[in-house]
Formats: structure tokens, sequence, C-alpha cells
């Protein structure tokens, strides 16, 4: 089976973060995002990993080639035409079976069952009370009928996760040739969801499978939210402090240093950061960061960040400066 990860967004509603690293590569729980989706895939068996990247893909290349050991292949989107777009650009490296990834969320799948290769895809979905903000599937019989994108009027509760099996991956790229040569496109870009009705409307067989958990990291709060999750269920750990108060959960990382601070609840901070003489709640302070006599909740601290004396919520970018006093 190929797997294609989308990872070629460029993640503008987690600036400044993304100034300096791709979206799926921002750190939750001691990990980054990219990492915990890989991670969901090893009950998989996988002929070949294509990750499709954009802004800073050699960073995803990097900390993929590095950290894992599926055969890779990597693909530039550098023109950002929208999801379906970036699926074509594999159109010479996918056939059969294959599973295709939006890397910007974590989720909960049992993915086994698709080393079966079974005949009728899927399209993975979340009940959710508001589907006005979602792309959602709209289902008759057991099977898809429709697909619609942020339908104004509720059709369907069951919202759209971003992974998706197709059994022939050519009869994928065929109707995203389509609706690029039709010109089908919603909001200026090529959708992935209009290529599949494209295959619905051909006869091909879809139906849904839900997910126990699904968690996006696409903006700063989602972000905090994800990390409370991950560091609730599995992802704690901690080191030893001089003369401090941890308040699990947190994520402490080997080479941190905390010295006279309250620490927690879920709290991450990464390799060579140093806090000290502060209170530290709800927030993620990065790699190399340097927080000192600061009171900080829900807030994103970048790598190698200089805090002193704030005290508030701050989302501060890799290499930055607040001092307060």
């Amino acid at each position: 089976m190929n797997v294609i990860v989308l990872t070629a967004g460029l993640g503008t509603r987690l600036r400044p973060h993304t100034y300096s690293k791709p979206k799926p590569l921002l750190s939750v729980a001691g990990k980054p995002v990219l990492g915990h989706i890989i991670d969901t895939l090893k009950p998989l068996a996988i002929d070949e990993l294509i990750c499709v990247y954009g802004y800073l893909g050699s960073q995803i290349e990097r900390y993929l080639t590095e950290n894992y050991n599926y055969k890779m292949r990597f693909v530039d989107q550098a023109d950002p035409k929208g999801q379906a777009h970036a699926i074509y650009l594999c159109k010479e490296y996918i056939s059969g079976p294959t599973l295709i990834i939006f890397g910007d969320g974590l989720f909960g799948v049992d993915l086994e069952r698709l080393n079966s290769h079974p005949p009728t895809g899927v399209i993975y979905v979340q009940e959710v009370e508001d589907p006005r903000r979602f792309g959602v599937a709209v289902v008759e019989d057991g099977l898809i009928t429709k697909l619609v994108e942020k339908p104004e009027t509720p059709v369907s509760n069951l919202a759209i996760i971003g992974v998706y099996y197709v059994p022939d991956g050519q009869k994928l790229i065929d109707a995203i040739g389509y609706c690029m040569e039709q010109n089908i496109q919603t909001k200026g870009e090529y959708y992935l969801a209009d290529a599949l009705q494209v295959m619905i409307e051909r006869g091909e067989r879809f139906t849904t499978d839900t997910v126990s958990m699904w968690k996006d990291a696409g903006t700063v709060p989602a972000v905090i939210e994800t990390h409370r999750y991950l560091l609730e269920n599995g992802h704690s750990r901690t080191i030893a402090t001089t003369n401090s108060v941890i308040v699990p959960p947190v994520h402490l990382a080997d080479g941190a240093l905390i010295e006279n601070s309250v620490i927690g609840p879920y709290v991450s901070v990464g390799a060579g950061a140093v806090v000290r003489d502060s209170i530290v709640k709800d927030s993620l302070i990065y790699a190399g960061a340097l927080i000192e006599q600061a009171n900080l909740s829900g807030s994103l601290i970048g790598e190698k960040a200089h805090i002193s004396g704030a005290s508030q919520t701050l989302n501060v970018g890799d290499t930055s400066t607040v001092q307060n006093g």
C-alpha cells in the first residue's frame, strides 16, 4: 500500500512559529505533530511513504529520514493549488490501494484492517454538533452519496477528518485530472472532495468509518487542546528538578533545567530549555528557550526564545525576546 501524507500547507494560523518551521513539525507533548501521525501507521504494511511538502520542506524530509525507516519519496508542491493538486503530483508513483492523510491533525483509527486491501473505499469521519465548519459525508444505505464542503444548511453531521483510503490510486488520479481539465475548484483550489465526488458519480463505492479520537493542530488554541489530550493519554514524563513543584501531567525533556518554579499541569518543556523562578501552566516551552521570573498560561514559546518578567499569555516565535520590568 502507498501512503501519501500532505504537509504543504503554510500554517498561517500558527504564525509566528511557522515562519521558521513547517506546521507539521510543531512539537506537541515532546514530538512533532507529524511524528505522532506517522506513529499511527505502525500497524499498516506500507510499500512506500510519499510526503508532499512545500515551504521549508527540507526540514520535513530531514525529520522523516532521520526518525523512520520506511521506503520514502518526497514531492515538492512549489505551487500551492490545493489538496487534490498535491496528490496529482504523485501520479507517477501510486497505483493500487492508497491511503491519504492530511498532516495537520491527530487521529485514532484502526488501520490494520486495511492490510487486506478492501475493495470499497473508506473516508474516516467523526460526528460533530456543528457541521458547518467541516467537509461532511452524506450516507445512504451504508454508502457515501455526496461530499459537501462546509455546508451552510446541515446535510450531515459526519465531519471528514482528513484520512482517506482509496482501493485504486490511479482512479483517484484520473478523477483529479478530470477536475483540473474541467477547472472544478472550490475557493480557488482543487479539493480532494471534488475528485472523490467524481469517483462516486462514476460508480466507485465509498463508506465511512468513525475514529476514536480526532484532534486538530492548526491553531494555537487547538495545539494547546491537543497537547492536553496527549499528556493525559500516555505522553507525560518528568525529570529531576531543583526546588520546584511539578503538577502532572507534564512532559519534561531530558536536558531541560527547572529551578525554583511551579510547572504544570499541561506543560511541555523541551531539551535545553531553562525555566527559572517562574510559574508555568497549560503551555509549551520549546527547546533552548529561557524563561525567567515569568507567570505563563496558555502560551507557546518558540525555540531559543527569552522570556523575562512576563505575566501573561504569549505566542512567541523562535529566537524572540520578551522582557517586562
